[in-house]
């Protein structure tokens, strides 16, 4: 569903409504000549105290359910750590999380300074594995281009939070 607004104040008041009644705003981003499409939360942080979530490069529908399920489980108590696979959120892809740095909020998470008056909030990734064969975008064998569809938001664009092969997928 897409929403019309004229001002950030609306935007602003439509956010708080909506996590209010759902948990958090979903707010997708379209894809262009510069990346992927990307959907993110709004309200996860001010209702249930748990970091906001961006996932990269899903269809609108897709992102939108898997971010409404990161909220309805952070919702429900569940904590996610950087690093451990976690399923449930796409049939056949296990996903993993990462701590977004704080360079990548502007572009990601934008909106969200209108509900925080910056970019005072924790925020997480929502990483998710390849289809085909449950690869992820910093694995040498992943499938071509994967990592630049679905690029890591650390400070070096790869796994920060755990060593991937090592303590994570």
């Amino acid at each position: 569903m897409a929403i019309v607004v004229d001002t950030d104040e609306e935007l602003r008041r439509w956010m708080v409504n909506t996590a209010e009644k759902h948990g958090a705003a979903v707010m997708h981003v379209a894809g262009d000549e510069h990346g992927a499409q990307y959907a993110f939360s709004v309200g996860a942080w001010r209702r249930f105290g748990k970091p906001e979530v961006v996932v990269i490069g899903l269809p609108d529908e897709v992102a939108n359910a898997v971010v409404n399920t990161y909220v309805q489980r952070v919702g429900q108590g569940e904590r996610f750590v950087p690093g451990r696979l976690y399923d449930g959120f796409l049939k056949g892809c296990p996903v993993t999380f990462e701590k977004v740095a704080l360079q990548h909020y502007p572009e990601y998470l934008g909106s969200a300074f209108l509900v925080y008056n910056g970019p005072d909030f924790p925020a997480v990734q929502l990483i998710v594995s390849s289809p085909e064969d449950a690869k992820f975008p910093w694995q040498p064998d992943a499938p071509g281009g994967f990592r630049d569809y679905q690029p890591v938001l650390t400070d070096s664009g790869l796994p920060e939070s755990w060593t991937p092969g090592t303590d994570g997928p």
